[in-house]
């Protein structure tokens, strides 16, 4: 098998339009059965290396990078799981910062396909895996082949029945809680967190971010019920300070002078969640010193999250994709580029809150360009034109046929080195105007499997 055929058998067994999370309109009746069966089949390559699981609604993923970063610098070798990917299929799963090569991709299939027939045999009434949980085991079984000393994993949607949730890590972290997939996971932050919360192990440790009052309280009640340990943000540890100077306070360590790689404010808040997450690590006997945390946070990088793409015209790529994202990019634009005169360009997926999303945005633009990603889900570029001027009607709205073409009219306008372009609203869009500035390039057969 290569990796073309790799790929196609894994993008073929897409759930959610594409969204390769695990079926969430039959998770309540499979449950996490499936995605058990499987690695069972597999001998359990998830038992083999300890890890680190994250869920939540926003951060989980700069989170979960900064970790793994850290956790290479004090000199571990580190399998990071992430969704989604921006360029390849492959990125979602790296070891010690690289994504796995072709051909261990291939390979690896190539191993789990006679075991996903035989699951379809022996349960008919589950079918095969999706493709979401294929490359969860996908992931699992390399970073036990790695060998990986940790493994860091990411939730892909939800927690209590997203197939990474077979796992019982060393410690569970939950990022920051809001209303977001809520046609799937609930429409208030109690039911959300309910389902993010579900993560939670008995008699493993927990660290979550700072939560509203109702997020808090369901989480620390699903402690409670299991018997975990949860440390939350601002009632256990705080972190104060700025991107280039904070510190954190936890588990009876204070760790000073830390600088965070990634821009905005908002990135403090997620870099204090790693910290804590790392100390509780340490607290289990792991060996992270305070310098390994300074240098792991402060060299991440984590592409298309408030990413320079371009110095000359300034074009920033941030993959915002719900309401809460939108406020976070708006704030570090303003903090970040306070004298700039902002055009957006903006691709948003219909089943996100378009309206909300762009009344965020808006005040941050002087002019906003609507596009498509080549992403099925993308609203078209006309009704997000129309619904600018419903909800900004001063701003200069135009559309553009692709992400592309609106970088080409915005970039080639008379230079102005206080002019910032940004793309944001989907991971989708942030990926194609990364391959447009010649940072990346997608492969013409994944393009065509993601986007049929």
């Amino acid at each position: 098998m290569n990796y073309r055929d790799a790929i196609t058998y894994v993008i073929e067994r897409s759930g959610y339009d594409k969204g390769f999370v695990a079926n969430p309109f039959d998770a309540e009746s499979v449950g996490l059965r499936r995605t058990e069966a499987l690695l069972q089949m597999l001998d359990f390559p998830d038992t083999r290396y300890p890890t680190v699981h994250i869920a939540g609604s926003k951060g989980k993923g700069s989170t979960a990078a900064m970790i793994d970063s850290a956790l290479r610098a004090a000199g571990y070798r580190v399998g990071l799981y992430t969704t989604p990917h921006l360029h390849t299929f492959r990125e979602r799963i790296q070891i010690n910062g690289e994504p796995i090569s072709e051909a261990t991709f291939a390979a690896l299939t190539g191993e789990i396909i006679p075991f996903n027939a035989r699951l379809a045999e022996e349960h008919p009434e589950w079918g095969e895996a999706t493709a979401f949980e294929v490359s969860t085991a996908l992931a699992f079984l390399a970073f036990a082949r790695a060998p990986v000393d940790v493994g860091v994993i990411e939730v892909g949607l939800g927690g209590r029945l997203d197939a990474t949730n077979v796992i019982k890590p060393l410690l569970s972290v939950i990022s920051s809680i809001s209303l977001d997939h809520i046609s799937i996971l609930g429409d208030s932050l109690a039911e959300i967190a309910r389902e993010k919360g579900g993560i939670i192990k008995s008699g493993r440790p927990v660290v979550s971010a700072e939560q509203r009052p109702e997020a808090a309280s369901t989480l620390q009640q699903i402690a409670d019920d299991v018997g975990s340990q949860l440390t939350l943000g601002e009632r256990d540890w705080s972190v104060t300070g700025t991107t280039r100077d904070f510190t954190v306070s936890a588990f009876n360590r204070q760790i000073d002078s830390l600088r965070c790689g990634l821009a905005g404010q908002h990135q403090v808040g997620n870099a204090g969640l790693a910290v804590t997450a790392l100390s509780g690590l340490a607290a289990r006997g792991y060996a992270i010193s305070d310098d390994a945390i300074r240098s792991g946070v402060a060299n991440v990088t984590w592409p298309g999250r408030f990413e320079i793409a371009n110095r000359s015209p300034l074009v920033i790529v941030d993959g915002a994709h719900n309401v809460d994202s939108c406020e976070r990019l708006v704030e570090a634009l303003a903090e970040e580029y306070p004298d700039h005169r902002v055009s957006l360009v903006v691709g948003i997926a219909r089943d996100k809150d378009v309206e909300g999303m762009l009344r965020v945005l808006s005040p941050a633009a002087s002019r906003i360009i609507a596009t498509a990603s080549r992403s099925p889900r993308a609203t078209d570029p006309e009704s997000l034109v129309g619904l600018l001027g419903n909800v900004a009607p001063e701003v200069e709205a135009g559309s553009a046929q692709s992400v592309k073409d609106a970088l080409v009219h915005l970039m080639s306008g008379p230079e102005d080195d206080r002019h910032l372009i940004c793309v944001t609203g989907s991971l989708y869009a942030v990926g194609e105007a990364r391959e447009a500035l010649g940072l990346a390039q997608t492969a013409d057969f994944e393009q065509e499997l993601l986007y049929r």
